[in-house]
């Protein structure tokens, strides 16, 4: 466990070292064919900016993921249930209160945002309050919760600013593309930023779907295991899951660039490969926790 908390930390900065250096090479592409000749003021102009994003984005992404999906921040008198289960959860694993926040969609899920565990935000949709009883909610948020521990939120907290700066990159090479990249005379797009406009818009979506996926799976796993180790009530967790799976349904709001900080799939069933799915199959998650509850 440990060691996933350090490999969580590592990725943060890879992910980081990794959107730079395609914004970078982007720059580069674009310094090439807009200046006709390269002259590298474009290339830096895009590279800077690029790194003032990442820092912006790491302090501002967990509020963004809250303002996405339509949070609304409450105290212990507006939902008296949710908040002590949550503040009971944060004094049994040392962590600091996290703020509180409920969702109204009938669609029952979760998820945890921010940076650290200083400035962390867990989040739950009416939906999942009418359906679970108390033990199963204490299930569900001490997986949120887990994610906080385990630095999950940091990892996340990138992969949700690269998913929506790729899509942003994406757009505009497409523009760029079809509406004048490069400099001709005649006003046109330069035949290769049609076909890097062209590529980005088929690949950048899907590369975006491969990081989501690649980073979120093995998390859930974590998370469920952190989760119950805490509680000391696997059951509950898998009940929860349970729960989730048969009533699970696409929220109002959908955002496929914050699907992998849900708890559960937001997304309808079928609309994404199985190979991009976010989240693994209910029913391993389920097993898993089973299987091994002797050792929680």
């Amino acid at each position: 466990m440990y060691r996933a908390i350090a490999a969580n930390k590592r990725n943060t900065v890879v992910i980081m070292v990794f959107f730079v250096a395609l914004v970078a090479a982007l720059g580069y592409v674009f310094d090439l064919y807009l200046s006709g000749g390269g002259t590298g003021v474009v290339f830096f102009g895009v590279l800077i900016g690029a790194l003032i994003y990442v820092a912006i984005q790491y302090y501002s992404a967990g509020s963004q993921a809250l303002s996405m999906a339509g949070a609304k921040q409450i105290t212990k008198a507006d939902n008296p249930r949710l908040y002590r289960i949550v503040e009971n959860l944060a004094i049994t694993t040392g962590l600091p209160m996290p703020k509180v926040y409920i969702v109204e969609d009938p669609a029952p899920n979760a998820f945890a945002s921010g940076r650290d565990p200083e400035h962390a935000a867990v989040a739950a949709t009416t939906g999942l309050l009418e359906i679970m009883d108390d033990s199963e909610l204490e299930g569900v948020m001490a997986h949120e919760l887990a994610h906080v521990k385990n630095f999950d939120i940091r990892v996340t907290t990138i992969v949700f600013g690269l998913v929506v700066v790729v899509g942003i990159l994406a757009d505009v090479l497409a523009r760029m593309a079809f509406f004048g990249g490069g400099r001709r005379d005649n006003g046109g797009g330069h035949p290769l930023m049609l076909v890097v406009g062209i590529l980005a818009m088929i690949l950048a979506p899907l590369l975006a779907a491969l990081i989501q996926a690649a980073i979120s799976r093995q998390r859930e796993y974590l998370a469920d295991a952190t989760g119950a180790l805490t509680t000391r009530h696997p059951e509950a967790l898998a009940s929860a899951l349970e729960k989730l799976g048969q009533y699970g349904r696409p929220l109002k709001k959908q955002q496929a660039s914050m699907a992998h900080l849900w708890m559960a799939d937001p997304i309808q069933p079928g609309v994404i490969d199985r190979m991009f799915q976010t989240h693994p199959p209910i029913p391993d998650r389920v097993a898993r926790l089973l299987e091994n509850k002797a050792r929680f």
